[in-house]
């Protein structure tokens, strides 16, 4: 067991978000969670992180309780890839994914070459090397989402946790980041990904999380959870399943005879 929640409830002080969350996750498995805005997706992984403390229930990681962990403790067992990021500092890109090596340095150490060579492969993989030297600013939200991407995988975490990793990103490039989901998974890291694209679920995760409204709708292998049903009832729309192989399929929004594809 990797990473694993109990009896999980999330949100802030004032609010409470979502809760009757478990499941554990062992190496080399994804978890994709997939629910409709506002259905408390980004505040579960934050708490997943422990950037905000569990309401009740608690999170563990390697087996041991997130909340006994320093931050440079869990930065070296759970990268993040956050929504969206707009950079205050034009900070060159190279130096940016060097950051993901933070949690391995000791106060006041600069990184040293095996730091270095991490930041590289990580942009390497990625095929944005050629941007090592430009600002993050000047960069578009696609390229800034790689880079974050690269600064998570310098990391070197057993676990990996992506907020929507593929929202703003174009065809070829969010090609490129599922395919390194699959690789990652393939060499043993644990990975929890949100997403709004259920396709992008079954072909590259083994579980699946619906949440509505905080709550799970379903929990379970991809296969099961991702029935049309399940789908119009998290989304509210009608929609068909259509299967393009044994691996992948769409779900197509359908309208009745009226012309209404919304589900009550």
């Amino acid at each position: 067991m990797t990473l694993a929640a109990r009896e999980l409830a999330f949100g802030f002080p004032s609010r409470r978000v979502g809760g009757d969350v478990s499941f554990a996750l062992s190496a080399g498995e994804a978890l994709a969670i997939l629910g409709g805005n506002g259905a408390g997706k980004t505040t579960l992984l934050r708490t997943l992180l422990g950037l905000l403390p569990p309401l009740s229930g608690d999170v563990e990681i390697e087996g041991v309780p997130m909340s006994s962990l320093a931050p440079a403790a869990r930065a070296v067992r759970i990268a993040y890839v956050p929504q969206q990021h707009t950079p205050a500092y034009g900070f060159s890109v190279s130096d940016v994914v060097l950051m993901g090596r933070a949690g391995r340095l000791s106060t006041f150490a600069r990184p040293g070459p095996r730091d270095t060579s991490a930041a590289r492969a990580a942009l390497d993989r990625l095929g944005i090397g050629g941007l090592a030297a430009r600002p993050v600013t000047e960069l578009s939200g696609g390229e800034r989402q790689l880079v974050l991407v690269a600064r998570a995988l310098a990391q070197e975490a057993p676990v990996l946790i992506l907020d929507e990793p593929t929202a703003s990103l174009d065809f070829g490039n969010r090609a490129r980041v599922l395919g390194e989901i699959d690789r990652l998974r393939g060499s043993g890291l644990t990975i929890v990904f949100s997403t709004h694209e259920p396709d992008h679920a079954l072909a590259h995760a083994d579980r699946a999380l619906l949440l509505a409204d905080g709550r799970p709708l379903a929990l379970d292998s991809v296969e099961r959870a991702l029935t049309a049903e399940n789908i119009e009832r998290l989304y509210r729309t009608r929609v068909r399943r259509v299967p393009l192989d044994a691996r992948h399929c769409v779900f197509v929004p359908i309208e009745d005879a009226r012309g209404q594809g919304s589900v009550p």
